[in-house]
């Protein structure tokens, strides 16, 4: 770590900027907390799984890895807003485990007089073996209220297009299956993140104070109430699709995000999907979302996984 940190401007950012590595224990607690932020008490978390015993949620290093930054800049001056993230998963986390994390900004660019950087960071296992990669896209020191509420994400590119709408002529598919027609919906969920939640999630009771964990913070960014965290609706929607796909999305997911619209706390939201179609690959492709009670779109993407045997789903202990 730096022996002094730095205020986090985009005017600092060098390109590269290694960080880490980092060492990070997802013991019990780890899992529990995220748990508590996501209201997603899946029983492979605390109990036996299809990988031989309890794993934390495919994200539970959520922070670990958009919040590495923290280790070259001071976390209480950033205003970042994220706009882009990427994620794949390629193992499952044993409870109990000590993973490594490093990565670095990678590249910075302004447009529409807003300044954006890049992060990527991996997750690796105390054997070497690679967890989870992500790659997110953020404007940087940025006055939220300036940008929040204005549609899409300023600068947010989408090569393709989410279609974002389900055949209701066509029957909900519950479980992942390479036949699944195209634009059939998949099962919904919905929740409202409270401002305990918002505040666990990020990290208020590491010292940190923002957008997210403090009421003033956002006022004097131009928000009535605090925002939700990018990052927090998407391990949103990775619930849902965890429910979907089962065992096989921890060790062949991947999702693709965008976030077009601010989430504040206690907004009610529901996140859905539908059949894309098969990859290249072979692997069964969804279009993804996130909408508020009052119909706004917050979050669209692709997620996609292999079609495993394993028909098994976590079940909710509470």
């Amino acid at each position: 770590m730096p022996s002094q940190l730095k205020e986090a401007r985009y005017e600092l950012v060098e390109v590269p900027e290694p960080m880490g590595p980092v060492s990070v224990t997802v013991d019990r607690r780890k899992v529990l907390d995220y748990a508590y932020c996501e209201d997603d008490y899946g029983s492979w978390y605390f109990g036996e799984s299809p990988f031989g015993g309890p794993v934390g949620h495919p994200l539970v290093l959520a922070n670990d890895l958009l919040f590495l930054f923290y280790e070259n800049y001071d976390g209480n001056t950033a205003q970042g807003l994220h706009t882009h993230e990427h994620l794949t998963f390629h193992a499952p986390i044993p409870v109990g485990e000590t993973v490594t994390i490093q990565g670095g900004y990678v590249e910075k660019y302004e447009r529409r007089g807003q300044g954006y950087v890049t992060l990527e960071a991996e997750a690796r296992g105390a054997d070497g073996r690679l967890l989870v990669r992500h790659v997110g896209k953020e404007i940087m020191r940025t006055v939220a209220g300036e940008v929040v509420g204005k549609g899409r994400a300023a600068g947010a590119e989408r090569p393709r297009t989410v279609r974002g709408t389900v055949d209701a002529n066509l029957p909900v598919v519950t479980r992942a299956r390479l036949d699944a027609p195209e634009h059939a919906g998949i099962p919904s969920r919905s929740l409202a993140f409270t401002q305990d939640q918002m505040s666990v999630f990020s990290w208020a009771g590491r010292g940190y104070s923002n957008v997210h964990t403090h009421p003033e913070k956002a006022a004097a960014s131009g928000l009535d109430r605090t925002i939700v965290q990018a990052q927090q609706q998407t391990g949103f929607i990775i619930s849902n699709v965890v429910d979907f796909f089962g065992a096989s999305f921890f060790t062949s997911g991947e999702l693709d995000l965008r976030f077009v619209s601010p989430v504040f706390v206690g907004d009610e939201l529901t996140t859905s999907g539908a059949i894309s179609g098969v990859t290249g690959d072979g692997r069964l492709e969804l279009e993804v979302w996130v909408d508020k009670a009052d119909g706004t779109r917050t979050a669209l993407g692709w997620a996609s996984a292999r079609v495993g045997d394993d028909p098994a789903r976590p079940t909710p202990l509470l």
